[in-house]
């Protein structure tokens, strides 16, 4: 059988370029001063930190990995290959010094047949007067990959985008070793006919050195409970490229949707003298139709599409997220009720993919043409190849129903013409390539608004109540767009929040911003100082208002028939070259759980309209203290899919309310209440429609003092946790209130033999971030030792503290 290892933990990384490949074996006491080599495992980001770091953009160039690999290849006249899921982004590979491929995009998965280079490397003679060779831990092998995220303006995806062109092997490098002939890929497809289904099995077999050999493949397939539905041996008489294996009617099968993802699986074996491969399938049956100018159907029953988007993304790893941390993610998702994702703004982990197939996802997946225009041969090269790589890859998914063939392509500025009608001309011919490869999926692009009727569904830019006019606008506005789009799906909505910042009143300073009558993204809006008044500008990107807004537009999507789905931009926050001046610097904040996966409020409203599972959620859970006169009234949400919950404050109820999706904010789960000036304690009990009790609490402090300027920054520890310490800033006034609504950017500095926990991109992680309600925290890694820690901020003196073993 094919052997198959995965290299995690026998590679060496340095950061930069050789002068060339050589200089990847030569001793380290012969590198001169060069850095030195570290190791490192794969999946590995070289942009890990850095991404995020407020004082600079992140490293946009080569770095070097080297490993060595064993060379007992099992297989009579075998085959040697080492495959790659995606690396960024363009790679070289070398074996030793001799070079044996180079990939451009790192995306998409790609294979490098390395027998040849390896037989030449043993048979190599070590001349005379050899230099010492760096040792390498493993096998015998020298195998060296170049990464490089460099720009490159005749390449995708455009700089102009709003996300990292990650570096590094950032996706599982595995080596493989195979009989002469074997099995690459395999492909099923499945037909919906009259009064049963059709399914035809196919496989590609790799056959670099033409053998000629007996063959025949054995396919078993099983469905979702493993029983056999069809089995087969044939004959394979043709021993390279696409051959048939089977074609054979299903009757009634079980069906995929999200609530009941039921997979298939199919499993050839293909059999040679020389040894045996084998390919392991998951597929779906199901079939939906977007119906023109109205809504999507799955399996013949309208189903509303509830979607979000997701970047490969994650604090402190870039790119290079493990598998269980990707797991984790998605169930997230999934218990926030979601059942659509646009994988933006490129092809993700195989892992994902097969997530989204197991968990009931389906899926929009997309190449990275995304802003800038349209290059030359080379860059529609590279698009095309993408595009090619993605749909082979994934087109047994029962997930994926959209390819994506671009983003906001209406976005000039990599060259110095925009030619529109060229534009238009590439996106046909991806439009008909992605025809081609795969007869039954739809193709779709957002934001481009002369190439709408290219492809099959178009989403236009509706960000209503943040870059565009108010959110009580968003119905209206998508309704106007329903009608003008044949298949009309509104990906992209929402706002940026600050996790920890909330507002008694969100809407005062937005007394300028008036109904637009369109919620198009125009531009640069994101970075715009000028121009009307507008939430995105002119907002406190408080947490307070962002549930409302979503709350808004959740609301209105529930009430329209016509309504395919939307997605909401996006779950997690992410790092992007383009947002230093953010409150969290380099990150686009406009997720629903912060960049690493811990929630923020906006999650709990998600999951009051489309989570089935019973759940109560008092707003505020980050909101330490709230603020008002002694006497004022003020509101408490509670965001449930109980049909009724009951209020307490301090003990006592402070009545039942009744759910009510129309009664906005909070589908009328809302109170006024008294709180005591000091510390209360909210508690809400939900009661689901079989009596079930679903409680929530919290404690909270209540400030009745007002507060003056900003005099004087505190500084304290506020826990520890085994050899970390949490430090928490303050902005106080001369009479030590803390200003609870300061939102002045702070900077954090430590002296001594500590660590700070820096460079996470969310609040808790950022040497540099703004202020939520007067205050901020970070971490510190105190290494057995103390260390002091500094704040500083614009017009007050800084702020001291030590940290270490003996003051936790």
């Amino acid at each position: 059988m094919e052997a198959v290892e995965q290299f995690i933990d026998r590679w060496e990384f340095v950061r930069g370029d050789l002068g060339g490949p050589w200089e990847a074996w030569r001793s380290d006491a012969m590198s001169n001063g060069l850095p030195g080599w570290t190791p490192v495992t794969i999946p590995h980001c070289y942009n890990d930190r850095d991404a995020v770091d407020p004082d600079g953009p992140y490293y946009q160039g080569p770095a070097w990995y080297r490993t060595s690999i064993p060379v007992a290849n099992p297989f009579p006249a075998g085959r040697t290959a080492l495959a790659f899921e995606g690396a960024g982004q363009a790679v070289t590979i070398y074996v030793d010094s001799q070079k044996v491929a180079h990939q451009v995009g790192g995306y998409t998965p790609f294979e490098v047949d390395i027998t040849e280079a390896v037989a030449q490397w043993r048979q190599r003679k070590p001349p005379a007067q050899a230099i010492p060779r760096a040792p390498l831990p493993g096998g015998d092998v020298p195998v060296a990959v170049r990464c490089d995220n460099r720009r490159q303006l005749d390449g995708i995806p455009s700089d102009l985008s709003d996300f990292h062109r990650y570096g590094g092997l950032y996706r599982p490098v595995r080596l493989q070793w195979r009989p002469p002939i074997a099995l690459q890929e395999v492909t099923i497809r499945t037909q919906r006919r009259r009064s049963d289904w059709q399914v035809r099995i196919s496989a590609v077999l790799t056959n670099p050195s033409r053998q000629e050999e007996a063959v025949s493949a054995r396919v078993d397939v099983r469905d979702p409970a493993g029983e056999v539905v069809f089995a087969d041996e044939v004959t394979v008489t043709r021993h390279r490229g696409r051959v048939r294996l089977a074609q054979f009617a299903v009757r009634s099968p079980a069906l995929w949707s999200p609530d009941t993802p039921r997979l298939y699986t199919c499993e050839v074996v293909l059999t040679t003298p020389s040894g045996v491969t084998r390919r392991c399938e998951s597929f779906g049956f199901r079939w939906f139709t977007f119906e023109t100018n109205g809504p999507f159907y799955l399996n013949g029953e309208r189903l509303l599409l509830r979607g979000t988007h997701r970047h490969e993304d994650h604090a402190g790893l870039g790119a290079a997220m493990p598998d269980d941390l990707v797991e984790r993610e998605m169930q997230l998702m999934k218990a926030m009720g979601v059942n659509f994702i646009r994988l933006g703004h490129y092809p993700q982990s195989p892992l994902v993919l097969r997530l989204c197939d197991a968990l009931g996802f389906l899926v929009w997946e997309e190449i990275p043409w995304c802003r800038g225009g349209l290059g030359s041969g080379a860059y529609r090269k590279q698009a095309t190849a993408c595009l090619r790589a993605m749909v082979r890859r994934d087109r047994n998914r029962p997930s994926v129903i959209l390819w994506g063939l671009g983003n906001e392509n209406d976005w000039p500025g990599d060259f110095e013409v925009f030619d529109k009608d060229a534009i238009r001309a590439f996106m046909q011919e991806l439009h008909t390539l992605a025809h081609r490869l795969d007869p039954d999926r739809l193709t779709a692009i957002r934001r481009c608004a002369f190439c709408r009727d290219v492809v099959d569904v178009y989403s236009p830019s509706i960000w209503a109540g943040w870059y565009r006019g108010m959110y009580q606008e968003y119905k209206e506005i998508s309704r106007k767009e329903i009608a003008q789009c044949r298949h009309f799906l509104h990906v992209e909505w929402g706002g940026d929040s600050h996790a920890g910042r909330h507002a008694e009143d969100p809407y005062t300073p937005l007394g300028m911003v008036r109904p637009a009558g369109s919620g198009e993204e125009r531009g640069q809006d994101f970075r715009r100082q000028h121009g009307p008044p507008r939430v995105s500008k002119d907002g406190d990107w408080s947490e307070t208002y962002i549930c409302d807004l979503m709350d808004w537009h959740l609301k209105e999507q529930e009430t329209m028939p016509e309504l395919t789905g939307t997605a909401c931009w996006l779950f997690k926050d992410f790092a992007t070259p383009l947002r230093p001046d953010n409150p969290v610097p380099y990150v686009n904040q406009k997720g629903v759980v912060e960049r690493d996966l811990t929630p923020k409020e906006s999650y709990y409203v998600f999951q009051s309209y489309w989570s089935s599972m019973p759940m109560v959620h008092i707003y505020g859970h980050d909101w330490p203290v709230r603020w008002g006169a002694p006497d004022e009234r003020r509101w408490v949400k509670v965001y449930s899919n109980c049909p009724e919950v009951e209020l307490f404050v301090n003990g006592q109820t402070q009545g039942v309310c009744r759910r009510d999706p129309a009664d906005f904010p909070a589908a009328g789960l809302r109170w006024e209440v008294l709180f005591a000036a000091g510390t209360n304690r909210v508690k809400a009990c939900g009661r689901t429609a079989a009596g079930r009790v679903i409680e929530d609490d919290i404690h909270l402090r209540y400030e009745t003092r007002s507060w003056g300027p900003p005099a004087k920054l505190k500084l304290d520890s506020v826990a520890t946790d085994g050899d970390t310490a949490w430090v928490e800033a303050t902005l106080l006034d001369e009479a030590e209130v803390i200003c609870l609504d300061a939102a002045a950017f702070v900077q954090f500095s430590l002296a001594g033999p500590g660590t700070l926990l820096d460079n996470g991109g969310t609040v808790r992680t950022s040497r540099r971030v703004q202020l939520a309600n007067g205050r901020a925290m970070i971490g510190i890694r105190m290494n057995g030792a103390t260390s002091v820690v500094a704040v500083v901020t614009d017009g007050v003196a800084p702020a001291f503290a030590e940290v270490g073993p003996a003051m936790s």
